[in-house]
């Protein structure tokens, strides 16, 4: 009865007894443990004179490989983000074409391999998440189709069964598991990519000490974490990397580097796409007409070093600081680069302003779809890393009353909760 997380950002694995109790699996990570599992891939390539071969490392392994490489090999990060597209089928990988359920499949492959380690026992049947609007996904048939190909990366993985749930819905029964009583429920779920919104009647069930859940509604957004990353890198980064810099071309005033990269660099986890000839060759060329060329060149140089994960992690600093106060530093120091801008909460509110306004809209929906009035929510249940965001958290207060809003367990509820659900059908099968 094992639950998996596999998240934009983070993953977890958990499994439920027959007691109903939790565990989730540690893995090793910098001389500690953790159960939130980075959900990046890198990779290496060795060349004998008959045969290259590919190598690959997820997880805490793969930040510690990337970061201690010279020359830097390829990271990939935020796969999930890509399944919806149907024109991304893969990507070059030193030449030669990786399809995206592969890539998905390696870490699958290695979070099961850690699982099967750490309980001593083999794992090919599990109880998935999934968001209930997947990123980019404008269509019903766009989630089926992100659906299918989450599956297949499973499959692919070594494992023969796999039953979804809502990712909102589990982290429901992770919430459940503390009742003692009857309660109307929105469980609001943020991960790196999405935000998705559940309201459901959860009722304990005494028999097994298992509950009963109804699910009235659900609703969600492609937008949370990653999307504030992405403001804060457009006013505090770019800035500082061109972005908006002028050259003369003939008679003419014109902005020296296309937008489209600067689109890719608010995007972490786009960036290592930018290191092609074109691009290289491109900046070079704006680097000698551009009126501020020392910007187009620490551009290049954040491009070559591929230093997309050192720059998420000053992001994310950041980020966890205003959610504590009310002013931070931002400071991005890492191969010579030395970034740094004062920024404060009211400026980080008003630069995620239209994203708040999209996650209001869905709670709205979910609220509306569901036919409940708010005065019956009894709870307000978050769980992610942004819900811990002030300005997030203040949607759900000024909707539906602090005292009504619950947080806990950001990174490994939804991991808790699908065990949960993994054991509950497993019940119901038997009954």
């Amino acid at each position: 009865m094992f639950g998996i997380d596999f998240g934009t950002t983070n993953s977890s694995i958990a499994r439920a007894d027959e007691q109903g109790r939790v565990q989730l699996v540690q893995f090793p990570a910098g001389g500690n443990f953790t159960a939130a599992y980075r959900s990046l891939l890198y990779l290496e390539q060795t060349k004998t004179k008959t045969r290259s071969q590919l190598h690959s490392w997820s997880g805490p392994k793969g930040i510690e490989r990337y970061l201690a490489a010279e020359p830097k090999g390829r990271l990939i990060q935020s796969l999930k983000s890509y399944l919806s597209s149907r024109t991304l089928t893969g990507t070059e990988v030193f030449g030669r074409r990786q399809f995206l359920e592969d890539l998905v499949a390696r870490i699958l492959a290695d979070l099961r391999k850690h699982a099967e380690s750490y309980f001593g026992c083999s794992i090919t049947a599990a109880t998935v998440g999934r968001p209930v609007r997947f990123v980019g996904a404008d269509a019903t048939a766009d989630d089926d189709f992100a659906l299918q190909r989450l599956r297949d990366s499973f499959l692919r993985a070594g494992f023969t069964h796999i039953e979804f749930e809502f990712e909102p819905v589990a982290a429901a029964y992770h919430y459940a598991s503390t009742l003692s009583g009857e309660e109307f429920v929105l469980i609001g779920d943020f991960g790196g990519g999405t935000s998705d919104f559940s309201l459901l009647r959860l009722r304990p069930h005494a028999r097994q000490q298992e509950q009963r859940t109804e699910l009235l509604a659900t609703s969600g957004v492609g937008l949370a974490g990653d999307a504030f990353d992405a403001r804060l890198v457009r006013h505090l980064v770019s800035p500082h990397l061109g972005a908006g810099t002028l050259e003369k071309s003939g008679d003419k005033t014109l902005v020296a580097v296309p937008n489209w990269i600067y689109v890719r660099l608010e995007h972490w986890h786009h960036l290592s796409f930018l290191r092609t000839r074109a691009v290289s060759e491109m900046l070079r060329a704006a680097r000698i007409r551009a009126f501020e060329p020392a910007k187009i060149a620490a551009l290049s140089d954040l491009i070559e070093a591929d230093l997309g994960y050192q720059l998420h992690q000053a992001v994310q600093s950041t980020k966890i600081a205003l959610s504590k106060q009310e002013t931070a530093d931002f400071l991005f120091r890492d191969h010579g680069f030395n970034l740094h801008a004062p920024v404060t909460r009211a400026q980080f509110e008003s630069w995620i302003a239209p994203d708040l306004a999209a996650i209001e809209q869905a709670v709205e929906e979910v609220v509306t779809k569901s036919g409940i009035d708010v005065s019956a929510v009894d709870r307000v249940f978050l769980t992610g890393g942004t819900s811990l965001v002030p300005a997030v958290r203040r949607i759900f207060e000024q909707r539906f009353g602090a005292d009504r809003v619950r947080t806990g367990n950001e990174f490994t509820s939804v991991a808790s909760g699908l065990a949960l659900r993994a054991r509950a059908s497993s019940h119901a099968l038997i009954e």
